[in-house]
């Protein structure tokens, strides 16, 4: 008897962001193999499943994928549900559609479940728009983690054409902004890292595209991203007016 994987995705952070088919498949599942950027909370909704940590972190030994997959495929074999639970999204730079190849090609049944992406949840809950009516009416996403892999898009990408959100792009952010300078983006545009969302220490820091290689950052290893374009600025309105409104109001007498 064949079993089943479940590719899920697990949101940004917050165990909250996971989706009920999420749930109930961590639920049924027999083993469970997480990312390191999955909060461990999420796993008391498996409390029958084995867990085991498969987490991918730069500069620090990891599994082999391919040994996480014949992982997946032996026990699938054997009967067993099995729930690969990956940060954001599977499909978006989580290598989902290769493990999904991988269990379709070796026999074994295979799902998708969609989880929220943080390259717009990140955004998002720093009260960031990836699109703005007036402002973007696209946005573009990237990895930012090699020069190889962001250089083909960003560098034919007309200035402001689109919001700019880069995932794994801490480190390279300066060559990152360096590179839209020259393509003739304007150094005021507004720009924002954002650190750890959808986490109690999560931390903003919003100014221009000239600022954003040097921009301080607090001493962290939590993940982060990018933005880029003036929906930036609709974060900064945003907090202003929640400010004023949480302000006590001054009784004026008739």
């Amino acid at each position: 008897m064949t079993g089943l994987v479940s590719l899920v995705g697990a949101g940004p952070g917050d165990p909250e962001l996971l989706t009920v088919k999420a749930v109930k498949r961590l639920q049924e599942a027999d083993l469970v193999l997480y990312d390191a950027l999955v909060d461990r909370a999420a796993l008391q909704h498996a409390p029958q499943a084995r867990w085991a940590y498969v987490g991918k972190r730069a500069g620090r030994h990891s599994i082999a994928q391919e040994t996480i997959e014949r992982v997946m495929i032996r026990r699938a074999l054997r009967g067993e549900r099995i729930v690969r639970l990956k940060s954001g999204d599977p499909f978006v730079f989580g290598r989902g559609g290769e493990e999904a190849l991988a269990r379709a090609a070796a026999g074994v049944p295979v799902e998708i479940v969609p989880g929220v992406s943080a390259a717009v949840a990140g955004p998002a809950l720093s009260g960031i728009p990836v699109t703005h009516r007036g402002l973007a009416s696209a946005f573009l996403v990237v990895s930012g983690h090699a020069e190889s892999a962001y250089l083909p898009v960003l560098g034919s990408l007309a200035p402001q054409a689109a919001t700019v959100v880069v995932l794994m792009g801490l480190a390279t952010r300066a060559r990152l902004a360096a590179l839209l300078l020259a393509r003739g983006w304007a150094g005021a545009t507004p720009a924002a890292i954002v650190l750890a969302a959808a986490t109690a220490d999560s931390h903003t820091w919003r100014g221009t595209l000239a600022d954003l290689g040097n921009a301080p950052l607090p001493e962290t290893e939590a993940p982060g991203l990018l933005v880029i374009g003036d929906v930036v600025q609709v974060s900064a309105q945003l907090e202003e007016m929640l400010s004023n409104q949480s302000q006590p109001q001054r009784a004026t007498g008739v």
